[in-house]
């Protein structure tokens, strides 16, 4: 027990890390998984980021209050946000989103406030990963979650259905918004220090990568491609600085092999499975 609780203890830092990393990948994949590609969550996951702090340092919230208040205040944004840009469609929604996230980290360097280029340091470390999969994966199964996938599928058609096409994918950039936003004062709590580079165009391609690189079919995929593309740094530090080259190589294959994500192979192993048990039945 007291090496389990050793080995706790000294990768406490990347447990967490790996924590919010999933509620990032899942925050985009509820865009994703309604067929919308958005990358405005690093900038959402920004803004919480910075509230929670500033109320934390400067105004002596409470750490529950400060990151409800951070988790509000970038919710509250991407509703406006959501009606403007989702006039737009494909490659031009990214590009729309993408470039909000640039507004967002201009911003934040141009205020007095915000530390500017150096960022705010001294954040007390308090975390608190909440467990969102849960509620996403219930929410997949139900009418929103069957609305979302027709969308994804033919978006056409699904106006033809009835679906408010324009409503419901409001709806799931809403709630990505919220859960970046979660995650994202929960990392300022945790690093002790926010800068304005941490939210920007390598943050959200990186969130991107964490979803599609663990899959969309289910809420898994971001789940473990979240903790795969966390952890993987540190597994593979024995290989010094041939580590990047590594880790970019593991990325085109499961790209290249496994397009639908990692989450498959658990699919194909169902698969086999039930192909010997009829094998076995025929026999």
């Amino acid at each position: 027990m007291e090496a389990v609780g050793e080995f706790l203890r000294a990768y406490s830092t990347l447990f967490g890390g790996i924590g919010i990393s999933c509620l990032l990948a899942l925050s985009i994949w509820v865009t994703l998984y309604a067929g919308q590609l958005t990358l405005g969550n690093a900038a959402f996951m920004g803004v919480a980021a910075y509230t929670a702090a500033l109320l934390t340092l400067k105004a002596q919230w409470p750490f529950p209050v400060a990151l409800l208040a951070g988790a509000a205040a970038a919710t509250a944004l991407s509703l406006p946000l959501g009606l403007i840009v989702f006039r737009l469609r494909g490659v031009y929604l990214a590009i729309a989103t993408l470039a909000f996230g640039e507004m967002v980290r201009i911003v934040i360097l141009a205020l007095p406030i915000t530390g500017r280029g150096q960022g705010l340091n001294g954040i007390p470390p308090k975390t608190s990963v909440a467990a969102v999969a849960y509620v996403l994966a219930r929410v997949r199964v139900s009418t929103l979650g069957r609305a979302w996938a027709a969308i994804r599928e033919d978006e056409l058609a699904a106006a033809a259905n009835g679906i408010a096409v324009r409503r419901y994918t409001l709806a799931a950039f809403v709630i990505g918004a919220a859960v970046a936003s979660w995650a994202g004062g929960l990392s300022a709590h945790q690093n002790f220090s926010i800068d304005p580079g941490q939210f920007g165009f390598s943050t959200a391609v990186q969130i991107l990568v964490m979803a599609v690189v663990g899959g969309i079919p289910n809420v898994l995929g971001p789940l473990l491609g979240a903790a795969l593309l966390t952890a993987l740094p540190e597994l593979l530090r024995f290989l010094r600085e041939y580590r990047d080259i590594f880790q970019g190589a593991i990325l085109i294959l499961v790209i290249a092999y496994l397009p639908r994500g990692l989450i498959t192979l658990f699919d194909l192993a169902r698969t086999r499975r039930l192909m010997r048990i009829g094998q076995a039945d025929v026999a």
